[in-house]
């Protein structure tokens, strides 16, 4: 049987302009305490960097000049960001956060001085000073262990998920207080915010959902299915699809942003692959995901089987396997 396929608007461009700029892909192996540094050419590792213990996520500056990597520990809770300099001659720095153990989700302000990080020890969303290397305020976010964060496009509102309230919380960084907190679904985890319409989406990896929730009052507007623990949500680079990893069920779920339909389920494990033991037992467990901004790619960490998985874009479908460090989870992308 012949299929068609409709190319995203972002896709055609990109063909239609020629050959696509190259990317690096970072890679945070949290049982190696190292950032990896790959070609999305072909997935060679082109650098390595020392981190704290347990690096859990990462993000990118908007100029690619320097990355942070959240340093959560393993049996000892950690207390620290570990700043990544991606260009000359690279190299890393450390910002304590004091008492404030067990740093997580993270997202850098506009304009990349400030950024924004959850920590379950204390149960704070930090307002951090990168250039100072301090942390400026800590913001209380009440009951349950803040996880991940999303930011609104102007940077003034902040999204936090909390995995054991299953609930999403609204925090005004200018007054600096939560101002309201409501349930999206059990084990709410992951969290991001549509760079169209500013909708805040949610995977509930208990619930077996992704609900999708008005900015201002949190108020869930839709709840889409995406079964096998779904525990990360984030965007192409047109907005055009929601990407959701399902940890469990070891697949890609791709949700139309407009009608809030799966279009596709892509297969991450590969058949016949011998996974370790992982936290939901010997399995693949993809975990981070991110989309190529520059191609039609997207990359999947396996932390089960120590590698990413390549997904293309159009046909949505793995196309190659990149290897990794032990237990891969979070992924930026450098330009």
């Amino acid at each position: 049987m012949i299929r068609s396929f409709v190319l995203p608007l972002y896709v055609a461009a990109m063909l239609a302009a020629g050959p696509a700029l190259s990317t690096d892909l970072l890679v945070g192996n949290k049982s190696a305490d190292t950032v990896w540094r790959l070609s999305t050419k072909d997935g060679t590792r082109l650098g390595e960097f020392a981190t704290g213990q347990g690096p859990h996520e990462i993000v990118v500056s908007r100029d690619h000049r320097f990355a942070l990597v959240s340093n959560y520990g393993a049996a000892t809770p950690g207390h620290s960001i570990t700043v990544l300099q991606l260009g000359g001659k690279g190299g890393t720095r450390t910002i304590d956060l004091g008492d404030n153990g067990k740093p997580h989700g993270m997202r850098l302000l506009p304009g990349d001085a400030r950024a924004v990080v959850t920590t379950e020890g204390s149960r704070k969303l930090l307002l951090v000073d990168i250039a100072a290397g301090r942390v400026e305020h800590a913001i209380d976010l009440g009951e349950g262990r803040g996880h991940m964060v999303a930011l609104a496009a102007d940077g003034k509102t902040a999204f936090v998920t909390k995995i054991d309230a299953g609930t999403v919380g609204r925090v005004d960084l200018a007054s600096r207080t939560k101002t309201h907190e409501v349930a999206a679904g059990a084990g709410a985890e992951g969290v991001a915010v549509h760079p169209g319409s500013g909708r805040v989406w949610v995977s509930n990896r208990e619930a077996g959902t992704v609900t999708v929730h008005d900015p201002d009052t949190l108020a869930i507007e839709h709840t889409v299915s995406s079964p096998g623990f779904p525990i990360r949500v984030v965007f192409t680079a047109d907005g055009r699809h929601a990407l959701v990893t399902n940890a469990r069920a070891a697949t890609l779920s791709v949700i139309d942003t407009a009608t809030k339909q799966v279009t596709h389920t892509v297969a991450l494990s590969s058949p016949g692959a011998e996974y370790r033991e992982t936290m939901l037992g010997r399995a693949a467990l993809p975990i981070g995901v991110i989309a190529d901004p520059k191609r039609p790619r997207v990359y999947a960490a396996i932390s089960g089987g120590d590698e990413i998985a390549v997904i293309d874009a159009t046909q949505w479908k793995v196309i190659d396997r990149w290897k990794t460090g032990r237990e891969p989870d979070a992924l930026g992308v450098v330009e």
